[in-house]
């Protein structure tokens, strides 16, 4: 009798044992699965900006196609090559300027930050702005912004893995999408392909709405800080223009610095710089962007301030960039596999409904 209980409370305490070693295994294989898809995602996200390189280099070598008739082949190598040689120029061209203006820029900060202080200190609102961003508050927020703008493999590594991935996919496009088609059944190949081509007609419309936002917004910038006499306009500009890829946020971001630096010249000049600022962000956001990017589905601005927030704290600066673009294949994905089947099906109920 005494066996038979000492037996079955080993039996007890083995299967206990084993729950315990379940369970940790799949807490284990749990941890692995989301560090294998945050990683996966990230790769995705590299994936999907090297194929926004793709549709830049197809649209410009169609451009070129049209206006001289050559061969399709010729065409896109010359939207390729051409376009590498031209930033490498302009970047040639205006590396001495950038670089005289970037060192007058870190020279004049310590001095801008103090005077903006200072003139912050003089009104109650700037001294709780002030209190807010001291001490342990202005420690978070570096942290935060540190964590915001990092990324997985570093800014060169991404610029070069995304560059040559845009080439790979411009140079033979047909591989890759009849390599996505395989994996759609027999049936539903149409549906893929229309898909595909609204995905195609959604990223070319944000493509050449954002590339056009940034010419004009750092022309406008940089024209306007010039007339008035702000130092560093060029970089300004630049800083203006790249940010436009960070849709809502990147303009407040812009804005700080040239804020700041007018602040040494003057509270007058400061305000003229923020309504220049805005000024120009209105006219290119709400003129000028909408009409370029007809083709590219309307996306709620609520909803693209949310994407924005999360991709920023999952994948950083690359996040935040392709928040749009990967927002607008998600609404066309649930809009052809979810919404137009429950509507298809609503209509069936309907026609049934009508024939009784």
């Amino acid at each position: 009798m005494a066996t038979d209980k000492n037996q079955s409370a080993e039996k007890k305490e083995l299967s206990y044992i084993n729950k315990v070693w379940q369970t940790v295994g799949i807490v284990a294989l749990l941890v692995v699965t989301i560090l294998i898809i945050r990683v996966a995602f990230d790769i995705l996200l590299t994936v999907l900006a090297g194929v926004l390189i793709a549709v830049y280099f197809h649209g410009l070598g169609d451009t070129i196609q049209r206006r001289t008739k050559l061969k399709r082949k010729a065409a896109m190598a010359i939207s390729i090559i051409g376009s590498i040689i031209l930033l490498s120029a302009l970047f040639w061209f205006m590396g001495t300027k950038i670089q005289q203006q970037v060192a007058e820029l870190s020279n004049t900060l310590p001095h801008t930050l103090n005077t903006a202080k200072a003139k912050l200190s003089q009104t109650s609102i700037g001294q709780k702005v002030l209190e807010s961003v001291s001490g342990n508050n202005s420690q978070k927020l570096m942290t935060t912004v540190q964590g915001f703008f990092s990324t997985t493999f570093g800014v060169l590594g991404d610029i070069y893995i995304i560059l040559f991935l845009g080439i790979f996919f411009t140079a033979n496009p047909s591989l890759y999408k009849d390599g996505i088609l395989i994996l759609v059944p027999h049936s539903k190949k149409e549906l893929g392909k229309h898909i595909m081509n609204r995905i195609s007609l959604a990223l070319k419309g944000w493509l050449k709405g954002m590339l056009f936002s940034m010419l004009l917004i750092t022309i406008l910038i940089g024209v306007a800080l010039s007339i008035i006499g702000v130092p560093v306009a060029l970089i300004l500009a630049l800083i203006t223009g790249l940010l436009e890829l960070v849709p809502n946020i990147g303009s407040l971001i812009a804005m700080i610095p040239g804020v700041l630096l007018a602040l040494t010249m003057g509270t007058n000049i400061a305000i003229m710089v923020a309504l220049i600022y805005i000024a120009s962000q209105t006219i290119v956001a709400n003129i000028v962007t909408p009409l370029i990017q007809k083709k590219m589905i309307n996306l709620p601005p609520a909803l693209t301030l949310i994407s924005q927030l999360i991709m920023g704290t999952v994948s950083g600066a690359l996040g935040i960039i392709l928040a749009v673009p990967l927002l607008a294949i998600l609404i066309i994905l649930v809009d052809e596999l979810y919404v137009k089947k429950i509507a298809h099906n609503d209509d069936k109920e309907l026609d049934k409904g009508v024939l009784k």
